[in-house]
């Protein structure tokens, strides 16, 4: 009876069984000529070829690690002594989906090594195994599953010397049914919460069950994430999403738009060059829709908000030491030719662009509420070839989506083929839990998603090919990430449009370094070449001379040069 009333008081009546009930928780710098320098050099098109090396066909990766984790998820693994005050105890973190989700890990993982837990490469050494999940998929959402009941029968068996925690949408969109699905869970907590893992583990060792998912204010968060690497790093913006599309779960499981504040980022941003990184992700569910939140309108009487993503790329822009800047994801209702005309001016900002686009039917588009058209979307696709004709488009589709017929579904595919995108993350529509077009009666059966999904694959892949192309015979600025661990001897980066690039050389000694490298072969999603320099050694002339012409050319309102 004590325990009933002790349930009423916690959780507002919930029920629970066993042990104390679930506790709902609330509460190097470098000059702008330089920069300006790699800008043009990297517009310079080279028309020279050469013979392609002979570099093994496993040497390439998979590019989605960029932005996703991939069908198994991702381990953040850290060098070891890198908590503050060891206390014996060691965290294992296993992220699925996003980019958003493994900021959280990182995030995380900070907390936990400030209180003295040590990264385990091994879940079955962890002392706090934590599940940081994603919901967008079903078959992620299996996966954790999966995974779950594992590591529930290991604790059974080790009569309870784990704490299992699921973090992330999953958890903010099942709460206390996870506990009922697997009692042995020890926490589960929303994205909101990541910061407080540390306070929600302290409760744990209280003996209750602990759900935190309630929406809070994010406060500005004053912990240190441990970064997956110390070249590259992820910078949240905003968090949450306003958006009301039929079929996602996002703005449910992460909650409504919080912008941080301009100068917190750039402090964050700050201490980032300070300590060696090269690039920064400034992320945001909708990362363009940036600043609506936020007090004040703009002093030169246009209407528009004090700030915006396109003033706080130009607030940002400067921090020593960050030589690339990158972001993700944009929504085409926020994306202007302000945010295009910014990101072609600012030197720093890398020709990448993802933008979801989902179908390329405006009665698809208008049933998933999007709020564009297929037309609004092609605009902004002119205009980011007209202000930077070198950038990569990536976009995301789904097929299959309730009601799509075939004449809809080939709409998609002749948007693939219009824009020529260099790549497209697809997928078969996937009903998710408590979202419109899950209870909605025409379903696309799944052979028939299925067959439309292999299809724009194929579509898909041989654009991404046919884009490629433009590289062969260039030099590109690349910044090394390391080696590569699929070729023997083969060094690894990055070029400005979010292509992955293999060349001879030891990618640890060039780790971190921006070098120039020729590109003599290309697959739709990598390029292949050699090392011929530092960036910003060749082509600098001929490149202003191309620069110069565009800009010409875009003052007299003709086309630019492809």
């Amino acid at each position: 009876m004590q325990a009933t009333r002790f349930a009423q008081r916690t959780c507002g009546g919930a029920s629970f069984s066993g042990r104390k009930p679930p506790a709902l928780y609330s509460g190097r710098a470098e000059g702008r000529h330089h920069a300006q320098q790699r800008r043009d050099i990297r517009s310079h098109h080279s028309a020279a070829t050469v013979e392609a090396p002979d570099i093994q066909a496993h040497a390439v990766l998979d590019e989605d690690r960029a932005n996703f984790c991939g069908a198994e998820g991702q381990v953040l693994l850290r060098p070891e002594g890198t908590a503050q005050a060891d206390n014996g105890k060691k965290y294992h973190i296993h992220t699925f989906g996003c980019q958003m989700n493994l900021a959280d890990s990182e995030r995380m993982a900070g907390v936990l090594e400030s209180v003295g837990y040590t990264c385990a490469d091994d879940a079955n050494k962890a002392d706090v195994l934590i599940y940081n999940t994603c919901s967008i998929r079903d078959k992620a959402e299996q996966k954790v599953y999966s995974a779950l009941g594992r590591q529930a029968k290991r604790k059974r068996q080790h009569m309870g010397d784990i704490k299992l925690v699921v973090a992330g949408c999953v958890a903010q969109q099942e709460g206390e049914t996870l506990l009922r699905r697997v009692p042995e869970l020890d926490l589960v907590m929303g994205p909101q919460h990541a910061n407080r893992i540390a306070e929600l583990l302290d409760q744990v060792d209280q003996g209750s069950q602990v759900v935190a998912t309630e929406q809070v204010h994010i406060m500005e968060d004053v912990t240190v994430p441990r970064r997956d690497s110390d070249i590259t790093a992820w910078v949240n913006v905003i968090y949450g999403c306003n958006e009301k599309c039929t079929y996602c779960v996002v703005p449910s499981t992460r909650g409504g738009e919080q912008s941080r504040d301009p100068d917190h980022i750039k402090r964050e941003m700050l201490a980032l060059g300070e300590a060696g990184y090269r690039e920064v992700t400034l992320l945001g569910q909708n990362v363009d829709a940036y600043g609506r939140d936020l007090p004040g309108l703009a002093k030169d009487g246009s209407g528009r908000r004090e700030w915006t993503f396109t003033d706080l790329l130009r607030h940002v822009h400067d921090v020593p030491g960050i030589e690339r800047i990158r972001f993700a994801t944009s929504h085409p209702r926020y994306f202007t030719e302000r945010l295009i005309r910014a990101c072609a001016e600012l030197p720093k900002l890398c020709e990448f662009f993802h933008i979801p686009f989902q179908s390329g039917d405006n009665d698809v588009l208008r049933e998933m509420k999007r709020g564009y058209t297929h037309e609004r979307y092609r605009r902004i696709i002119d205009n980011i070839r007209r202000y930077m004709p070198d950038a990569s488009v990536s976009g995301d589709a789904i097929v299959g989506f309730p009601g799509e017929t075939e004449e809809q579904f080939e709409r998609t595919v002749a948007l693939v083929r219009e824009v020529g995108f260099d790549r497209v993350n697809t997928a078969a529509y996937s009903p998710r839990p408590n979202t419109p077009a899950a209870d909605w009666d025409h379903q696309v059966a799944d052979l028939v998603k299925m067959d439309r999904l292999n299809r724009l694959n194929r579509v898909v892949n041989e654009v991404a090919e046919e884009r490629a192309q433009r590289f062969v015979g260039r030099h590109l600025e690349v910044l090394v990430e390391g080696p590569n661990p699929k070729g023997v001897n083969q060094a690894m980066g990055r070029t400005q449009h979010n292509k992955l690039v293999f060349f001879d050389g030891d990618g640890a000694a060039l780790k971190g370094q921006l070098v120039t490298v020729h590109v003599s072969m290309v697959r739709a999603y990598s390029l292949f070449g050699e090392m011929v320099g530092t960036a910003g050694a060749a082509g600098a002339a001929g490149a202003v001379d191309l620069v110069q012409q565009q800009l010409q050319r875009l003052h007299l309102g003709e086309p630019a040069l492809v």
